[in-house]
């Protein structure tokens, strides 16, 4: 019954598209029962299966050696036959890293030795450290959208509005430069794999295994890739690998901006963050077509990971469709909506919301004024 009223209620509409902050706050003011039992909805999806699981590695794999191995027979023969194979392909990267996000929740499959055996071979192509991440990614899921001094680990840096006023012009300049979209959707992942990624940059406490793992998968991946381009040559890394491994960068920094830099998303100090509402609200379900859902590993219904990260990627879907309340709750992002996304640079505490520096500019000059 109670479900059901939620459903009826006007503020909550079928079919509003636009991410508004007042139904997600309707929601909790009007029918705190529903909002406190979707953790309790979700938890009936985290179910790990083998069967599924291995079916995923199959269509996962076996595409992106054979994309692979296209590429690289045909790299003479057209430039730009290989660039289109390497974004295809880069999809197919996108889903053995799902693969392996999955293995470092130990949500994949039921076995923690089966999931760890399986992420670490992941990270060997997509060249994310599969320790050192999870321990960075699982670190974004316990503070996501908390307004605290490690805000970037795992995490896209976002300042507040008064953060950034009360910085000096140089580190102005630095902060727009790396929000501005050439290097957070060009250059930043490029930056993100081989340096960020490659390094131990993070220093706290409880690191120090994670930290080991990192230079560990670094040396696995010197083997690894040295002996491919031993028996098969520079062109192997440089015209297959690298193509893939640039765009996979792209489309991955891509889909993880606009599941938390969309405009009404969620942001508090730690004395006011809430986990419910940083998982409801502050991640979003971007609405694309079934085939992109499947192409991205379902990582587009991130309202319902963040909710219970040991919900497979293979159920979200599901657990998604089959609970009509996550179409009334989430904020709901189409491709073209999400587009909007990349002018979001600030975090507005007053209007609890994201806005981009023309809106930061009005409000400087209004203040300037006295009004």
């Amino acid at each position: 019954m109670a479900a059901a009223a939620l459903l009826a209620h006007p503020i909550l509409e079928k079919g509003s598209m636009r991410p508004s902050k007042s139904r997600f706050l309707a929601m909790q003011a009007t029918h705190p029962s529903i909002y406190d039992q979707l953790p309790a909805i979700v938890k009936r999806y985290q179910l790990p299966n083998n069967r599924k699981a291995t079916i995923q590695i199959l269509n996962s794999f076996l595409p992106f050696i054979a994309l692979w191995v296209a590429m690289y027979v045909w790299r003479d023969v057209s430039i730009w036959l290989t660039i289109g194979l390497a974004i295809v392909n880069a999809f197919f990267l996108v889903r053995i890293f799902i693969i392996q996000h999955d293995c470092g929740h130990q949500s994949f499959t039921a076995s923690r030795r089966a999931n760890n055996l399986i992420g670490s071979t992941c990270s060997f192509l997509t060249f994310i450290p599969y320790r050192y991440w999870a321990k960075n990614h699982n670190y974004h899921h316990g503070h996501n959208g908390i307004l605290s001094d490690h805000r970037d680990i795992g995490d896209i840096n976002t300042l507040t509005v008064n953060e950034y006023s009360a910085l000096s012009r140089f580190q102005k300049f630095k902060y727009r430069l790396f929000r501005s979209a050439p290097v957070l959707f060009i250059i930043g992942p490029l930056v993100y794999i081989f340096f960020n990624n490659r390094f131990p940059l993070v220093r706290m406490k409880g690191w120090e295994l994670a930290n080991r793992a990192l230079l560990w998968n670094d040396f696995f991946l010197i083997v690894f890739h040295g002996a491919l381009i031993y028996f098969l040559g520079w062109e192997a890394f440089t015209l297959v690998h690298f193509p893939i491994i640039t765009a996979f960068g792209v489309i991955a920094i891509w889909f993880f901006y606009v599941q938390h830099q969309h405009e009404y998303t969620y942001k508090a100090w730690k004395s006011k963050w809430d986990y419910l509402t940083a998982s409801i609200q502050g991640s979003s379900y971007y609405k694309l077509p079934r085939f992109f859902h499947w192409l991205s590993g379902n990582i587009g219904y991130h309202h319902i990971h963040h909710l219970n990260s040991l919900v497979p990627n293979y159920e979200l879907a599901r657990c998604h469709h089959e609970n009509p309340i996550f179409e009334q709750v989430a904020v709901s992002l189409t491709f073209r909506q999400s587009l909007q996304c990349i002018f979001n640079k600030l975090w507005d505490e007053d209007k609890g919301k994201m806005i981009g520096w023309r809106e930061y500019a009005r409000m400087q000059k209004k203040e300037m004024a006295g009004i």
